[in-house]
């Protein structure tokens, strides 16, 4: 069967597995805000693969470049940051690119470059 990246299906137990982490340390990683797994009407924790790969990041943060948790914290704002300004400078530079296009279509250039020039005197 194949889920959707998003889609919540993974229990605690098994996620724990998996990683070879204890389930525990999942629940400290959600107390901390790291992760939000979904809940069931029953509130059982249901993790999605993109979970999983956001606690296997948290991991690698941990484990292998010796980061505390507050440093993940801020090192994941940074990263979704970073992600969020990569759609907006991609979708500006496909709305420049349709400018663009549309102003060499009209022979009317979409930014005019002036020349000028500087004079310096030098006093004797």
């Amino acid at each position: 069967m194949h889920h959707g990246y998003e889609e919540p299906v993974y229990l605690i137990s098994v996620v724990a597995k998996v990683l070879t982490i204890h389930p525990q340390t999942l629940r400290q990683y959600e107390r901390e805000g790291l992760v939000r797994p979904s809940r069931t009407d029953g509130k059982m924790r249901l993790y999605s693969q993109q979970d999983i790969d956001k606690i296997k990041m948290i991991q690698r943060l941990t484990r292998d470049l010796g980061v505390n948790l507050a440093g993940v914290d801020i090192i994941m704002q940074l990263k979704d940051k970073i992600d969020d300004f990569e759609v907006l400078v991609e979708s500006l530079r496909m709305e420049l690119s349709g400018l663009t296009k549309k102003s060499t279509q009209t022979k009317n250039p979409l930014v005019k470059h002036k020349n000028s020039y500087e004079i310096i005197l030098f006093g004797e």
